[in-house]
């Protein structure tokens, strides 16, 4: 089996992209090639002369449902930036994970492949799949990962355990923030398959952002976000990041590792 690098607050080296440090579980470079990587869907979801529509699918483990301020502000987050003229439908699912101990990349993976409704693919519809299982990410400092161009997985057991004694921020503030941030991700922010003009990557945790005001700050996937001591944690893209996704697309930044492109 191929080696594995999975940092806490890293992105995973994988060959059509570069050196990264992220919430990333990318590993087996022949399964990360057909599933794409973090960011192979990005075009897919700035452009609209293909996918039309967008569905964000949310399969959770019994009892693990997310909180509905998470998934309004995911697809309100979504909706600002995804040109899908026919609208972006969230649906959820209560799922029976096999899976109820610790979580490699690897099994997320097959997980989606279990559970996923459709291809992410389907027609004119593009779908992201976002799954709360329970258990713990093989590493326990995991709030999110982001395994594939079109999966994310949330542990809500850790996100409650990072919640501090005085409940700020809280457990429903840090799942706000990681939920957004992970889609972030799938987006190719930042820096996962093009190179900002803009200087706004932090060079010491490589795919996120210096600004601890983005959604994209390195500290919100992690377990360090318990630290922050302020109930109001980052839940948008700043304007750097905006103006990365406005430059994807309308061409005038390269992206590479594209699963489709217009």
């Amino acid at each position: 089996m191929a080696s594995k690098r999975v940092v806490c607050l890293g992105l995973v080296a994988v060959f059509l992209a570069p050196l990264l440090s992220g919430c990333f579980g990318v590993e087996e470079l022949p399964i990360v090639e057909q599933k794409g990587i973090p960011g192979g869907l990005t075009l897919a979801c700035l452009d609209d002369s293909k996918y039309t529509s967008m569905v964000l699918e949310i399969d959770y483990a019994p009892g693990y449902q997310p909180d509905t301020s998470s998934t309004n502000l995911l697809l309100q987050r979504l909706e600002s930036v995804c040109n899908k003229p026919l609208g972006i439908n969230v649906i959820f699912t209560e799922t029976n994970f096999l899976n109820n101990g610790d979580w490699s990349a690897s099994d997320i993976r097959e997980a989606s492949e279990d559970t996923k409704s459709v291809s992410p693919r389907d027609g004119s519809v593009l779908t992201w799949q976002f799954m709360f299982p329970s258990g713990m990410y093989e590493d326990e400092s995991v709030l999110g990962v982001a395994v594939d161009a079109s999966t994310v997985a949330l542990f809500k057991d850790t996100i409650d355990d990072a919640e501090n004694i005085f409940r700020r921020p809280s457990a429903e503030k840090i799942e706000n923030s990681v939920l957004v941030h992970e889609a972030g991700h799938l987006l190719g922010l930042v820096n996962l398959v093009y190179t900002s003009p803009a200087d706004h990557e932090d060079p010491d945790h490589p795919g996120h952002s210096n600004n601890e005001d983005s959604v994209m700050y390195w500290a919100v996937e992690s377990a360090s976000i318990s630290n922050f001591f302020d109930n109001e944690l980052p839940t948008e893209f700043d304007s750097d990041d905006i103006a990365d996704l406005e430059g994807l697309a309308d061409g005038s930044i390269a992206i590479s590792s594209q699963l489709w492109s217009p």
